[in-house]
Parts: structure tokens; C-alpha cells; sequence
């Protein structure tokens, strides 16, 4: 085949007359401008790590320290107060034999001033990470900032320098402080007393006095929460853990699906090349306060390896090739040519060969990839076992290593999807496609999958492990803007430019898979199938209003939200139950997500109300917002590091190692969110006016849920007039209703009656 012809330098052949030698020009080539790229690549990488190891310096000012002082000791004036030439008289024997008196005079000063700059920096550094654990700001009424909140700010950007790079703020951020156990008891005690009655509430009061001692390490929440809620999970990572992202919710771009890949890829390429150069814009909130940005560094080249006691993450410095899954068979599909990446219409070339290519999946290669979504080791030969024993040498290792190691996946699916107006479900399907797909058509062990569908439709299933859903939805902006306002396409649909059809096609991966393992891919696939038809799905959209008409309230938007969700639920239920809701802790370095307990209170008064006839609507509008401005502190707090549940999670961690039996801890624990929450972050990368271009809104995404008697519930406030709801629960669970246009119709009622 030829693209194996193309993967080696020369080939040999034994004759005899003895080994004959064929080298191949093109290969050394491209092995010549592979290593060239490479060398490239790291010295960029010295060069970003220099600049962000002396930030907020920069090496023009040191430039200005170094020639202000050389230029004022050349002409006799000594700005070191004597520190100059005390350089001057312990300099090595070597330099005083070597250099005259005036070189060593400024060799001296260099030294000086070099020092005054990084004692500078460090300076600077240290003023900025105090002036960044100030969190008082995010407590004050919306339009009301304080004299002092405006200096604070103003200190702020002068510290931070100007066009800081992504991980420029990495070493300002503050750490994420340890609350007092105390404070913890005492907010978790305040956030299950809506959900217990009176003799309850006092017995678990009562629990605040068992064994909780100040049991944490420095770095004390992020490490443990990778390990022990994501790597040492064995069951299925399919609905469980992974979860989705929608395309544009009104238009696309192509309905060539060729078309529409090659500019997706090249777009996500663009965004991994400014990454590795940290040309990205770090994220700040409110435009001044940057946001941690470590987990982007692993957004590419990552996969989870399975393990038996526990997974591992796998993740690369660089990959030159892409996965892509096709009609039950994999390819390899290199991105670079002649040292150069891809354009798009050379990638849709590559992406069509893959859709023409009538060859059949190989014994076991249609359904292999269903043990990426089925147990990752619980007894039999589940995922980690059937790795080691079946894919641990020979071809099936090669292809495995192209899959495990390629920059992300690529799904070409067969089906079409995306909102139809005319379909009710349409979105339910689309949900549910993203979010499990035929249990066999994704790598769920990939940091992301991207999914295009036949219509040019388009999504992205994201392992959950090394990040959380804001990064994603970071490279997910910008992929968008970049292929619908930047890259474009032709008339006739197809990417622009003229491909190039000296191209080697994609190399068709080779599998030999045994039977007794054949049995195990359709085990996992089984489990996979039955967790995936279990799943009930409603993606709806709001269109009543938006966050324009919740603001007028003079609320936040994610707190309106939250408040109808409650009263959506107790309308269901006739009961309230303990309610997650994600928060960020990116403000502190390798911050990752805290929660919130929305179910407060001052919540459930105000939803009793709602329930008490319409002639006490006066008392009900103070209710609920008493209820916005108590949740509205609550995510803060959880912002702000004061959270409770990350606190009760590494205390338990800490006894367990100890050895220490925590009832406490243990009932916290094992409290089970029945309805989980998440708001979905948009704008982050403002690339287009979203007013300008409202065809453009996101669809958002969503997750399976927490619960097997519980919700999921994803939304997406996209615009001034537009919420977009994605909602999960079982088939399985007669606590769950199967969703249809009356839990549609439920949803939207709880929203517009508050209003």
C-alpha cells in the first residue's frame, strides 16, 4: 500500500548477492522536516517558559534596568550605593586577569542590575498574588463597586503587565485556602436543613462533634478529586462521566460532512498550535482577574489508559495524526505535510477517501471500541484486563498506540442530526447521540471525540478526568468562529482552496483479534447498550425570554435559573432533595470546580409560597429574592474557596488513609445528588458579536445523570430571548418521569411564573 510505503526511510531486500538497499527520497524528506518542525516547536516552548518564568518581567525590561544602570556607570554615577563595586571586588581571579578595570566595572553593574530586576519581579509577582487573593469584589451589589474595589482593580492590570501569555498568571495565583472545619460543619448543617425534619436536624447536628481534626496538605483538593472520583471509578465512563457538546443551534456552516470536518480539524489545529506557543489570551473574569489556566494544558494528545485498581492519563508533548472512526473501521490520518499543517480542503480530501473506502471492518473492529464504554475492571475481562491481554503486542499494539496516542478522535457518523423544528425530538436525539452514540462509534478513553455527522452536523464527546466542561467549551468557541467567520467555505459547499491529490490516503488500521476477545468487545458492548437505553433524554429550548427580561428582575440570570428548577422539581416530586450545582475554582492555581447546594432555605420558602394561592404574590417577590441573593452568596463563597463539600471530601480522604471511622464523613459522603446541575459557559472567546449573529447561538451541551433516581439538567442562557435546557434521567427509575411535552411544558411554566 502506499501509505506504508511512505511511513519508512528505505527498505531492504535479502538477494544472493547479499542486502540491497532502497532509500526512499520523499521519506527522508519528510523525516528532515519533521525533525526541523520539532526543533522549532521546542525552542518556542524555552522561549514561552523563559518569558513566563520572569512574568510579570519582561526581557525588555530588563533591557531598560540593565542599560539605565551601565549607562549611569559609564559616566561615574553609581545607583547601587556602593553594591557595584563590592561586585566589583569579589569577581573570580579568571575575570580580573581577563578584563580591564572599566569591563569589569560593567560586567559588575550587569550582575547589579540583573538582580535589581528579579528581585523586582519577585516583587511584583508577590503584589500581584496578594492583590489577586482578594475576593471582596465578588460580594459587592452588581453596578455598585466600591472606591476601594476600583483601585484594587486599576493595581491589578498594572501589575499584570501588558499581553500576558496563557500561563503567564500561573505562579501569581493565590492557593486555594483550607476553610475551618468549624465554618464547613457549620454551612453543610445550613444546607440539609430544608431537606430534614426537626429530630433529624438535631441528630445530625449532633454529628459535628465526632473525630474531625485539621487532617490536610497544602495542595489539598485537585489531585485527590482526579484520582478518586475519575480514575478509580470502575464503571462505565459512557454517561456516567463523559458528557457533550452541541454544534450551532440554528445554522451550519455545510452540509457536506467531508467539508465541514476538514475545517473543524484545521480550526481545533489552529487553536492546539496558539496553544503550545501560549499565544492565547488567558481568561480573566470581569477583564481583570485571570483565571487558572493549567488544565488547558492537556486539552490535546491525552487519553485515559485503563487500569485495574485504577486509570491513568496518558498525555504526549506533541502527535502528528489524527484517529478517525468510520462504518466500524479505523484510519490514520497524518496532519502535516512537507512540515506544514493541513489546509482544510487538503483534510476534507483526506475525510472523503475515508467515506468512499468500501472496505469491511475486520473480525471484532466493529464493536472495539466498546470497551471504552463498558467496566474498567470489575471482575471477568473487562476493559484493563482485555488491554493487557489482547493488545499488548504485534498489530493490535501498533493500532491501539495510533489510537491512544493520536491528538483527539474523530468520529465520521453515519447518521444526520441537529435542531429541526418540525421534530420535537430532535434534540433528544441529537443529546443522546453525543452523549453515547451506538456505545461503539467513540473513544470515550480520548480527551475529546469529535463527532460529524452526515449533514455537516457536528459534536464532541469529552472524557471528563483531565478537565472540566469550561475548557472544552473554550476550544469549542473558538473552533466555531474560526470555521464559520474565519475559514468559510465555497458556494458549493466544499472548504476553500485546491486540494492536493499527491496526498498519501489515510492508512487503514489492521487488527487481529481472537474470538475468546471478540466475546469480551461484545460483553462490554452489552453493558454499554443496556446503560445507553436506559438513558431518557429532553433537550428543549426557552424562548419566552432570556437573561434581558431575568435581569430586569434585578437577579442573576443562573440564580433565576436555579430557583425555577426547584420549583420545577417540587412540582414533580412534591419534595425537595439535596441539589448540586458546579462552580469554578479557577481563580486559585490548579483550581478545578466546587459545589454549590442550591436547595437552600430561602429557596424552599419561596417555592412553598408559590403553592399558597396568588394573593400573597407581594411576600412571594420578597421570598425569591431573598432566595437569588442567598444563592447568588452561596456560589461566591464556593468561588471564592469557602465552599463545603471539596473541604468534607479531603477530610474523609485524609481518614481513610488514617485508618479513622468518620460516621459523619461516611453520611455526607453517601448523600446522593438527585438533582444535579450545571450551567454551560459561553462567550468565553468573544470572536463575534453574539447580538449581530444570533443564527450563531450555541446549543450548549449536557451530562448523564448523578443519580439513578435523579435528574441531570445542562442549560444554556445563549442570548437575550434564549435558554436552552438539555435534561437526563432512567428509563429505570420510578422516581423519574419519562420525558415528553408535558415535562417540556412543566419546565417552561416553572420559569415563566416566576416572572
Amino acid at each position: 500500500m502506499a501509505e506504508a510505503h511512505q511511513a519508512v526511510a528505505f527498505q531492504f531486500t535479502v538477494t544472493p548477492e547479499g542486502v540491497a538497499f532502497q532509500l526512499s527520497r520523499e521519506a527522508l524528506k519528510q523525516i528532515y522536516l519533521s525533525g526541523v518542525s520539532s526543533w522549532k516547536k521546542r525552542l518556542a516552548r524555552l522561549k514561552n517558559s523563559i518569558l513566563t518564568g520572569v512574568f510579570p518581567g519582561t526581557p525588555s525590561g530588563w533591557l531598560a534596568v540593565v542599560a539605565v544602570t551601565v549607562g549611569a556607570t559609564y559616566f561615574g554615577i553609581d545607583v547601587s550605593v556602593g553594591l557595584i563595586f563590592r561586585i566589583q571586588k569579589r569577581l573570580p581571579n579568571s575575570c580580573r586577569r581577563c578584563l580591564g578595570v572599566r569591563s569589569r566595572s560593567l560586567l559588575s553593574a550587569l550582575i547589579f542590575s540583573s538582580g535589581a530586576w528579579m528581585l523586582g519581579v519577585l516583587l511584583r509577582r508577590q503584589a500581584l498574588r496578594l492583590l489577586l487573593s482578594y475576593h471582596g469584589w465578588m460580594f459587592e451589589p452588581h453596578g455598585k463597586t466600591r472606591p476601594s474595589t476600583k483601585i484594587w482593580a486599576s493595581m491589578v492590570r498594572v501589575m499584570s503587565g501588558r499581553h500576558p501569555m496563557l500561563y503567564s498568571f500561573q505562579t501569581s495565583l493565590p492557593k486555594l485556602p483550607v476553610p475551618r472545619v468549624a465554618d464547613t460543619i457549620q454551612r453543610y448543617l445550613e444546607s440539609v436543613r430544608p431537606l430534614l425534619d426537626e429530630e433529624r436536624f438535631l441528630d445530625m447536628e449532633a454529628l459535628k462533634y465526632l473525630l474531625l481534626k485539621s487532617w490536610w496538605a497544602t495542595n489539598y483538593v485537585s489531585d485527590w478529586w482526579e484520582e478518586y472520583i475519575y480514575l478509580r471509578g470502575r464503571s462505565p465512563i459512557m454517561v456516567n462521566s463523559n458528557y457533550y457538546v452541541m454544534d450551532f443551534l440554528y445554522t451550519t456552516p455545510t452540509h457536506l460532512q467531508a467539508a465541514r470536518a476538514g475545517n473543524a480539524v484545521h480550526s481545533i489545529l489552529l487553536y492546539r498550535r496558539r496553544l503550545d506557543r501560549e499565544d492565547l489570551a488567558p481568561v480573566m473574569a470581569l477583564g481583570v482577574v485571570p483565571l487558572c489556566s493549567y488544565q488547558m494544558e492537556r486539552i490535546f494528545n491525552t487519553t485515559r489508559i485503563p487500569g485495574k485498581q485504577a486509570d491513568r492519563l496518558l498525555h504526549l508533548s506533541d502527535s502528528r495524526h489524527l484517529a478517525v472512526f468510520h462504518k466500524g473501521r479505523f484510519f490514520k490520518v497524518w496532519l502535516y505535510h512537507a512540515g506544514k499543517l493541513l489546509p482544510p480542503r487538503d483534510l476534507e480530501m483526506q475525510f472523503q477517501r475515508i467515506l468512499d473506502d468500501p472496505s469491511p471492518p475486520e473480525t471484532g473492529e466493529e464493536r472495539l471500541a466498546a470497551l471504552t464504554a463498558g467496566e474498567r475492571s470489575v471482575g471477568g475481562l473487562p476493559w484493563a484486563e482485555a488491554r493487557e491481554k489482547y493488545f499488548s503486542r504485534g498489530k493490535n499494539k501498533a493500532s491501539l498506540d495510533c489510537v491512544e496516542r493520536a491528538a483527539f478522535f474523530v468520529t465520521l457518523d453515519e447518521e444526520e442530526h441537529g435542531f429541526d423544528p418540525d421534530k420535537e425530538d430532535s434534540l433528544d436525539r441529537y443529546s443522546k447521540s453525543l452523549l453515547h452514540g451506538q456505545c461503539c462509534d467513540r473513544w470515550f478513553d480520548k480527551s475529546f471525540s469529535l463527532v460529524v455527522y452526515r449533514n455537516g452536523k457536528l459534536g464532541a464527546n469529552a472524557e471528563h478526568s483531565w478537565a472540566d466542561a469550561p475548557i472544552i467549551g473554550h476550544l469549542w468557541e473558538f473552533m466555531l468562529a474560526t470555521d464559520h467567520f474565519q475559514l468559510g467555505y465555497c458556494s458549493d459547499g466544499h472548504c476553500h482552496g485546491v486540494p492536493n491529490t499527491a496526498l498519501p490516503p489515510p492508512q487503514r488500521l489492521t487488527w487481529d483479534i481472537p474470538e475468546e476477545c471478540c466475546n469480551v468487545i461484545d460483553a462490554s458492548y452489552a453493558v454499554a447498550r443496556a446503560l445507553a437505553d436506559d438513558i431518557d433524554f429532553h433537550s428543549f429550548r426557552f424562548v419566552e425570554f432570556g437573561k434581558g427580561r431575568i435581569k430586569k428582575c434585578r437577579t442573576s440570570p443562573d440564580s433565576f435559573i436555579q430557583i425555577a428548577l426547584q420549583l420545577a422539581h417540587f412540582r414533580d416530586k412534591g419534595r425537595f432533595c439535596l441539589t448540586y450545582e458546579a462552580s469554578m475554582t479557577r481563580l486559585f492555581r490548579e483550581g478545578r470546580t466546587e459545589t454549590v447546594r442550591s436547595c437552600t432555605s430561602e429557596a424552599t420558602a419561596f417555592v412553598r409560597s408559590m403553592h399558597q394561592g396568588w394573593d400573597q404574590r407581594r411576600s412571594t417577590g420578597k421570598l425569591f429574592h431573598v432566595a437569588a441573593e442567598k444563592h447568588q452568596h452561596l456560589y461566591r463563597l464556593a468561588m471564592t474557596g469557602s465552599g463545603l463539600d471539596r473541604h468534607l471530601f479531603c477530610l474523609y480522604v485524609v481518614s481513610r488513609y488514617l485508618g479513622v471511622e468518620s460516621p459523619f464523613l461516611d453520611k455526607v459522603l453517601s448523600e446522593p445528588w438527585r438533582l444535579s446541575t450545571s450551567q454551560t459557559p459561553q462567550q468565553q472567546i468573544k470572536m463575534f458579536d453574539l447580538e449581530a449573529h444570533p443564527e450563531c447561538a450555541s446549543s450548549g451541551g449536557g451530562f448523564g445523570p448523578v443519580a439513578d433516581d435523579g435528574y441531570g439538567v445542562s442549560y444554556i442562557i445563549a442570548g437575550e430571548n434564549l435558554v436552552t435546557f438539555h435534561v437526563s434521567s432512567k428509563f429505570s427509575s420510578p422516581e423519574t418521569v419519562n420525558f415528553g411535552n408535558q415535562s417540556q411544558l412543566d419546565s417552561q411554566r416553572s420559569i415563566e411564573v416566576i416572572v
